[in-house]
C-alpha cells in the first residue's frame, strides 16, 4: 500500500512539473506566434494586411503602363511577355500597312496610266485590289489583337493581384491520400478536406 502510494505521489508530482513545463513552453510558442502572426487556438493574427485596393491599383499601373502593374507585385519575369507580345502585333500592323501602301500606291500609279510599277507584269489590276484588301483585313486584325494583349495585361495583373491576397495555410487543405485497407488487404483512393476554426 505505501508503495502504491509513494509511486502516485512521485507521478503526480512529475506531471504537475510537466504541464508547468508544457505551459511555459506553449506561452513562448504563443508569444512567437503572436509576433509572426500565426493562428493559435482559434486567435487569427495575420502576418499580412490585406489591401482591397492592391488589384485596382495593379490594373490602374498597367492600364497607364503595361507591365507596370507586375512590376508593381513584383512579378518582374511577366513584363518581357507582354511587351513581346505587344511588340509582335505591332510589328505585323506595320508591316502589313507599309505593304498595303506598297500595293496602293501601285494600283493607284495604274490608274493614272503607268506601267512602271514594282508588280507590272506579275500582278493584275484585280490582284492589286485582292491583295490591299487582304493587306487591310490583316492590318485591323493586328490591331485588334494588340488591343486584346493591351487588354489582357491589364486583367492578367488585376487577377494575380487578387491572387496573391488569397489566403493559402495548413488550416484549409484539400488533398489526396491512398491508404491499404487492412482487412481485405486492398487499396483505398480518396480526397481529404480539412477545414480547422
Amino acid at each position: 500500500m505505501k508503495n502504491k502510494l509513494f509511486i502516485s505521489i512521485v507521478l503526480s508530482i512529475c506531471f504537475s512539473f510537466l504541464t508547468v513545463a508544457q505551459e511555459k513552453e506553449l506561452n513562448k510558442e504563443q508569444q512567437q506566434a503572436a509576433d509572426e502572426g500565426i493562428i493559435i487556438d482559434g486567435e487569427i493574427n495575420q502576418s499580412k494586411t490585406i489591401d482591397p485596393l492592391t488589384p485596382a491599383r495593379a490594373a490602374f499601373y498597367s492600364a497607364i503602363l503595361p507591365g507596370l502593374g507586375h512590376i508593381h507585385l513584383k512579378q518582374y519575369w511577366k513584363v518581357p511577355v507582354i511587351y513581346a507580345g505587344l511588340g509582335a502585333g505591332m510589328y505585323f500592323y506595320l508591316d502589313n500597312q507599309n505593304t498595303y501602301n506598297r500595293y496602293r500606291d501601285a494600283y493607284k500609279r495604274r490608274l493614272a496610266g503607268y506601267t512602271d510599277d514594282e508588280f507590272y507584269g506579275s500582278i493584275s489590276d484585280d490582284g492589286l485590289q485582292e491583295a490591299q484588301s487582304t493587306l487591310q483585313r490583316n492590318k485591323e486584325l493586328s490591331l485588334l489583337v494588340t488591343a486584346g494583349i493591351y487588354i489582357l495585361n491589364i486583367v492578367w495583373a488585376n487577377v494575380d493581384a487578387h491572387l496573391l491576397q488569397f489566403n493559402v495555410d495548413e488550416n484549409l487543405t484539400f488533398m489526396p491520400h491512398y491508404k491499404i485497407n487492412e482487412f481485405d488487404n486492398t487499396g483505398d483512393l480518396g480526397l481529404t478536406l480539412n477545414f480547422k476554426f
